[in-house]
C-alpha cells in the first residue's frame, strides 16, 4: 500500500478532512527504522525499537479525530515514541498551538528528538509520563498512546475545561479507546468508548 492507497482507504472510513490531509503531509517513514521503510503506509502498527509499536494509521486516525483537535491548543502526549503522532498533531494545532511529548526510552527520546528537529511548536522530554506534565498543565487536550487499567487523576485533572482525553484503557491483552471531557473542576463526561484494541503497556513509575 503506498500513501495515497492509504488516504483512500482511511477517506473511506469517513475521517474528518483536517486529519486526512495532516497524514497526507507527514510521511510515515520518517519515523520508523530505515528496513521497514517499505511498509510505511500500510494500515499496521509497525516496530519502531526497544519493544515498542508505532499504532496502525486507522488507529491513529480514530485517536486524533476522537481529540476534535483545533489550531492554536496546547496539547500532551504520554508515550510519544518515535515522534510520529506528535507530527501529526503540530501539523494540525499549527504555529500558535504547542504540542508537548514525554517518552520514557532513552533511545525513542533520542529518535524523536531528531525526527521533530524541524516542528518548531513541539517539545519532546525524557521522563516517566504517570505524573502527567504539571509544570506545562493545563491542557486543551491529552492523548496516551499506552495502556493503563486506570486513567490516573493527577493527568485528567491537568486538562482544561471543555478539555478532551483520550486513551486506551483496559487490561494487557484487551482495551477500549475512551474519549473524557472535562466539564468543571470537578465534573467528567465520557463521550465515547471503543472496544476491541491493544496497545503496548503504558510504562509506569
Amino acid at each position: 500500500m503506498d500513501k495515497q492507497e492509504l488516504i483512500k482507504s482511511l477517506e473511506e472510513k469517513k475521517f474528518p478532512k483536517h486529519v486526512l490531509e495532516t497524514f497526507s503531509r507527514v510521511k510515515r517513514q520518517d519515523f520508523i527504522p530505515y528496513t521497514l521503510r517499505g511498509m510505511a503506509y500500510n494500515d499496521s502498527a509497525l516496530p519502531i525499537g526497544s519493544g515498542q509499536t508505532m499504532s496502525q494509521p486507522y488507529t491513529i486516525a480514530l485517536m486524533l479525530s476522537l481529540l476534535d483537535l483545533k489550531p492554536g491548543q496546547k496539547v500532551l502526549e504520554l508515550g510519544s515514541g518515535s515522534g510520529y503522532v506528535i507530527a501529526l498533531i503540530s501539523e494540525i494545532v499549527g504555529k500558535k498551538g504547542r504540542v508537548f511529548g514525554i517518552e520514557v526510552i532513552n533511545e525513542l527520546f533520542k529518535k524523536s528528538k531528531d525526527n521533530l528537529h524541524d516542528y518548531k511548536n513541539t517539545r519532546v522530554l525524557h521522563r516517566n509520563g504517570s505524573k502527567g506534565l504539571p509544570e506545562e498543565a493545563p491542557f486543551d487536550r491529552i492523548l496516551i498512546s499506552a495502556a493503563l487499567h486506570d486513567i490516573p487523576e493527577i493527568i485528567i485533572g491537568q486538562l482544561k475545561n471543555n478539555g478532551i482525553l483520550v486513551a486506551p484503557k483496559g487490561s494487557r491483552f484487551e482495551q477500549e479507546i475512551i474519549a473524557i471531557q472535562r466539564k468543571s473542576k470537578t465534573e467528567f463526561e465520557m463521550k465515547k468508548r471503543l472496544p476491541g484494541f491493544l496497545f503496548v503497556p503504558f510504562i509506569e513509575e
